[in-house]
């Protein structure tokens, strides 16, 4: 940013990669402490690692980026943290206490009098100890200071305890009823093992961001001019600009979104789309960077590069979704936030219960209040949530289902009814011209004029009757205006006036309205046109999926009745409502969504103010810019049968969420009992705990294999 700003700043939005969070916790404290310095539009995600935030001033960037630092996390420049080279940091700490922990364990089994020297054991614990304090013990301080205290917390103050006793027994002499250095090393090294297989884990429920993103290559061949000779120069993908011509040859990874300038290939976009078999593409059309050159060799002129590509919004749209919180995750992220104040709690009062109440002995008083402090686990709740969501996004995004946060996935499993458009939803959009009756001897200028009104109009069927028209002549109109819902309108030279759109133009004019167009020439009907188009594919497995889930189907068109009739009842929709402005669906879906979760399925262009009322919106066709804009969830490839996928893994997400959600609670209910009056030993107790972290995210994790019914 410039140092010389006279006008008001605006906000810059800055997005960092933080290693060190290993659950919900962690991003809770970074979120507060962020918000603490006034900051707005924070998001912060710890299966991740990405921190990103509105910033006013950039000069505020590096004290905060210090802030989050003295919280106990590193801010790296890598763009995907996540992915690391050879061990990580909390593996090198976990091999490290192994190697003195494993000594210490085995004098509980061997009987070596010298690992039973309470100065070796002091010895064998204190490089563990001092790992344990500056990785749990930094991050737990760190966590209060935030207000959020984390599980850290609880680990610091077990392993303090049972360090700290061992010590006092081990200073005055006491015997080995005093000595619990295993306890204390073991405790660290378990917890560290569990955060490893944690670690791992949560690295293969964030695969749909990697998949996506090692779709960029990291260079392009560019076609430059020097000395008059054409050659080839390689660059960085980065130094792409708009306009650069590229060379693409088979086995190539297209790098920006783009116009084929010349040549033929076979391209393989079933990552962006989900459309499995390559397809041909020529001069002219239009290259999504992330497609593979199957067969084939093209130059491509760059028309969207960096952050503007298919690919890199695509990204972002599945980084912004995984992010994003259901409903149900509120309850947790409230209980995870207290969770820690009421553990301590209850470990003072097994301590204080059990010493004075029940006269238990003072080291047993101990080893259950550090029992209880081990068994608790906030993690398992904060973890249950975003694990599901990541890899339920994930699972959809790979289908060419792109979802627009987790509540959208759970708002998708609630649906009670689902809302079609027709034209170009239902139905291809790409309609065949069947026949135009004119008066005689006036055919071909009836056809110059449909022509050349509708060369002007992006409708799916101005597009059909252009490409059908395309060996006619056209005449030249001084001015032509389209009104949404009425059709397209034109003056030529002469001041004929023309209009050409639905039967609701002729209306008074002729009582036949079995034609799909009305054309009128000076106010007065002068031809009518028939098309046919055809069902799209899936849409009949769609329609039948639903009736089957008990949810109401409903056809809500602009087009004439009767049409709409023919296609919605040779699909068996239950409800049919056409001749529709757009004003008029608008209040259609508002009325439906008030009834109901509602989900609405359009072209993610006329239909822009419906989509964005429903409940959810379900956008159709490639990946566009308005497509990905328009609506909550976005189709990439035209085939509704993909709507039944996204409805069984939005089931299956949300289900997910709750087994996951049940056990975190029900673990808690039954551990932490257990431990505070004396069945669990604070080794178990760590190994438990690990535990209950790893059978949340195994459960995720198996939501991306498993068969959906």
């Amino acid at each position: 940013m410039s140092q010389h700003i006279e006008s008001p700043p605006s906000a810059q939005h800055v997005e960092l990669n933080v290693k060190g969070m290993t659950c919900t916790n962690c991003a809770l404290g970074i979120e507060k402490y962020l918000k603490q310095e006034g900051l707005e539009g924070v998001n912060v995600d710890f299966s991740s690692g990405e921190v990103d935030f509105d910033l006013i001033e950039a000069r505020n960037l590096p004290k905060l980026i210090k802030g989050i630092e003295k919280l106990g996390f590193e801010v790296v420049k890598e763009e995907n943290p996540a992915e690391e080279k050879g061990l990580s940091k909390v593996e090198r700490y976990f091999y490290f206490s192994l190697i003195f922990t494993l000594p210490l364990l085995a004098h509980m089994f061997i009987s070596w009098h010298w690992l039973h020297n309470p100065w070796v054991q002091l010895a064998l614990a204190t490089p563990v100890f001092a790992v344990g304090m500056w990785h749990f013990g930094r991050s737990g301080w760190n966590s209060m200071k935030t207000g959020v205290p984390n599980m850290d917390v609880l680990i610091t103050i077990g392993a303090i305890a049972a360090f700290g006793y061992s010590l006092y027994g081990t200073l005055n002499q006491l015997g080995p009823d005093f000595l619990f250095y295993e306890t204390a090393a073991s405790i660290i090294t378990l917890v560290l093992l569990g955060n490893v297989m944690e670690h791992r884990a949560v690295q293969k429920t964030t695969s749909a961001v990697r998949e996506l993103s090692n779709l960029r290559p990291e260079s392009a061949k560019r076609i430059v001019i020097r000395e008059g000779k054409e050659i080839q120069e390689t660059v960085a993908v980065s130094e792409v600009q708009q306009g650069d011509i590229l060379a693409l040859n088979t086995g190539d990874r297209i790098p920006v979104d783009g116009t084929i300038q010349r040549g033929e290939a076979e391209v393989d976009e079933s990552m962006i789309s989900g459309e499995s078999l390559p397809q041909t593409r020529s001069t002219g059309e239009e290259l999504v960077s992330g497609s593979l050159i199957v067969e084939g060799n093209l130059r491509l002129e760059a028309k969207r590069v960096g952050k503007e590509t298919t690919l890199s919004q695509i990204i972002d749209l599945v980084k912004k979704a995984q992010a994003d919180k259901p409903e149900i995750q509120q309850l947790a992220d409230r209980i995870s936030a207290i969770f820690v104040p009421v553990v301590v709690s209850i470990a003072v009062l097994t301590f204080v219960l059990a010493f004075w109440a029940f006269g238990l002995s003072f080291q047993q008083a101990i080893i259950q209040a550090v029992a209880v402090l081990v068994i608790a686990c906030p993690c398992a709740m904060g973890l249950a949530t975003p694990t599901a969501v990541v890899v339920g996004i994930g699972r959809a995004s790979r289908k060419g289902i792109l979802v627009k946060g987790g509540r959208t996935l759970e708002k998708v499993a609630e649906i009670k009814r689902v809302v079609f458009d027709k034209t170009g939803t239902l139905t291809t959009g790409e309609f065949k011209l069947e026949s135009i009756h004119a008066p005689t001897g006036e055919l071909e200028s009836v056809q110059q004029v449909i022509h050349s009104l509708e060369r002007h109009s992006s409708h799916p069927i101005a597009k059909s009757l252009t490409a059908a028209l395309a060996e006619v002549g056209i005449i030249e109109l001084t001015s032509v205006s389209e009104t949404k819902g009425l059709g397209i309108m034109g003056v030529d030279s002469s001041d004929n006036q023309y209009q050409l759109g639905s039967f609701r133009i002729a209306q008074g004019l002729t009582d036949q309205d079995q034609h799909s167009l009305y054309l009128l020439k000076n106010g007065m009907l002068w031809a009518t046109v028939d098309l046919s188009d055809e069902i799209r594919e899936g849409a009949r497995q769609a329609v039948e999926f639903f009736h089957r889930q008990g949810i109401e189907t409903v056809l809500l068109s602009g087009d004439r009745q009767s049409r709409c009739e023919t296609v919605g009842q040779s699909l068996g929709i239950t409800t049919i409502i056409g001749e529709q402005f757009p004003d008029e669906k608008l209040a259609k879906i508002e009325a439906y969504s008030r009834n109901g979760h509602t989900a609405m399925v359009g072209d993610g262009i006329n239909d822009a103010p419906a989509l964005a009322r429903a409940n959810v919106g379900i956008s159709l066709g490639s990946a566009t810019d308005i497509a990905l804009q328009s609506a909550q969830i976005v189709l990439l490839r035209g085939d509704l049968g993909l709507l039944t996928e996204l409805h069984r893994i939005s089931k299956h997400t949300v289900k997910t969420i709750r087994q996951n959600l049940f056990w975190a609670f029900f673990y808690n209910v039954i551990a932490i009992p257990a431990a505070a009056v004396g069945y669990l030993k604070p080794i178990l107790a760590a190994g438990a705990m690990a535990m209950s972290d790893l059978v949340v995210i195994g459960n995720s994790i198996r939501l991306r294999f498993k068969k959906i019914h």
